[in-house]
């Protein structure tokens, strides 16, 4: 009889979860990250992690002993990608202050601080190019086993550069020859990084960089480089580099010739497959408005995780935005950036939404909602294919669009769900009303 009871207890126990991780969203217009036409009075049954089914209300039977989520007057999507964070800064203005005083705090408070802000913003998925290799890892790690809460990282480890700057050594690494380079990238793929990030590739010689490329490839990593000097996109593109970051530093109001040229050239090889580009544009093209209605600094969402001294620290760096040295130049490279923008497109490059979060007064729980701000509502980039750059594109250049970046069967149920059309008001972005990671509600 004993052993019947703690059968029967099991047996309950199994039914019991087995209807906890059953879920069904129903009512919402989905946006499934493909591009095409949304899915009015949409149904999704997620089943433990994953998406069982997708269809609509009356063609989608629900199951009886699912939770019933409610979507209706919702846009749901699948949980966006940032292609382009640092979780160890957190819109502090004063890099070479910050890089001395916080790396203590990196890896238990910092990072898990900021991880926890871009997944409250609605991002369950991020690639953080440049950090500490141990610190970046771990804090990796500790979200995929559930120890902390974030999105799913990506992540670099420490930049590779002819030479770190002065008090950079944990999170740059300098290259010095074409064998040192092959070793870099060794140490890192062994380490288990997801991807490898150069930066001012112009200052190294050729046969550095084509070893570093060639052996990220032979260990199946993607490279990603900046792309701020006409020479690092030169040689960047003639090294065989995957994916560029920016849109240019410089005050020059168009990329070269000779680039466009390259690029074309590039794009039109479909043999290695799609060059992808992060432009980053919002962290400069919002700048003069933030520096003059710097009331929106006040919003506390960027203090979640991080301790007071941490939070009145930074609030104390960015107190007159207008002095920070860091956009001075800003007024200038502004009126760059639309130019630059359609040239990228013109080239055809699959542009990919990443935000530079972390940088002076951009912040982890905002910058990703304003950069899919800026394409739409200034570029006039189309809402379904900023969203497509989001969420879709990402995850193939990560190579895990078997398993992400479309809310489709059989792949990881990372959703989430605003009130309201984001493809009318896409701004609508910047209160996220569900998320949805892998199955599990976290917002």
């Amino acid at each position: 009889m004993k052993r019947l009871s703690v059968c029967l207890l099991l047996l309950i126990s199994v039914f019991s979860l087995k209807a906890q991780s059953l879920k069904a969203l129903v009512g919402g217009t989905l946006i499934d990250g493909f591009g095409g036409t949304p899915i009015q009075n949409s149904v999704i049954i997620i089943e433990g992690e994953k998406i069982k089914a997708v269809g609509t209300v009356g063609s989608l039977e629900i199951p009886s002993d699912a939770e019933v989520i409610s979507t209706e007057g919702m846009s749901v999507l699948p949980g966006l990608w940032d292609m382009h964070v640092h979780l160890m800064i957190n819109g502090h203005s004063d890099y070479a202050y910050w890089d001395k005083t916080y790396p203590p705090l990196f890896k238990d408070v910092i990072m898990p601080s900021s991880a926890h802000q871009l997944l409250m913003a609605g991002v369950t998925s991020a690639r953080d190019l440049g950090g500490p290799l141990e610190e970046s890892l771990a804090v990796r790690d500790a979200i995929n086993s559930g120890k902390i809460a974030g999105p799913t990282m990506y992540m670099s480890g420490p930049f590779l550069q002819h030479a770190p700057y002065p008090g950079t050594e944990q999170f740059r690494w300098g290259v010095s020859g074409e064998k040192d380079a092959r070793k870099k990238v060794q140490k890192l793929a062994r380490a288990g990084v997801d991807c490898i990030k150069l930066i001012d590739q112009d200052q190294m010689t050729f046969a550095e960089v084509k070893a570093i490329v060639d052996e990220a490839h032979k260990h199946n990593l993607t490279v990603v480089a900046h792309s701020h000097r006409p020479e690092e996109i030169r040689i960047g593109l003639k090294a065989g580099v995957d994916c560029f970051e920016h849109t240019g530093l410089s005050s020059a109001p168009e990329y070269p010739a000779d680039i466009m040229v390259a690029l074309k050239e590039r794009t039109a090889n479909m043999s290695t497959g799609p060059l992808f580009w992060t432009p980053t544009i919002e962290g400069l093209w919002n700048y003069e408005y933030l520096r003059d209605h710097p009331e929106k600094l006040d919003n506390d969402s960027w203090h979640l995780g991080l301790p007071d001294t941490v939070i009145a620290d930074i609030k104390a760096s960015i107190e007159y935005p207008g002095r920070l040295p860091y956009f001075q130049l800003t007024p200038i490279r502004k009126p760059t950036l639309e130019k630059k923008f359609r040239q990228l497109q013109e080239a055809g490059v699959v542009m990919l939404v990443g935000t530079d979060s972390g940088i002076p007064m951009k912040f982890h729980s905002q910058s990703t909602w304003n950069e899919l701000d800026i394409w739409v509502r200034e570029l006039g980039v189309d809402p379904l294919l900023a969203i497509k750059g989001a969420t879709y594109w990402p995850s193939v250049i990560m190579g895990v669009d078997k398993q992400v970046g479309t809310v489709s069967e059989g792949k990881y149920a990372d959703i989430i769900a605003v009130k309201g059309d984001v493809l009318k008001y896409i701004n609508l972005l910047q209160d996220v009303d569900l998320v949805v990671k892998r199955g599990q509600r976290v917002k």
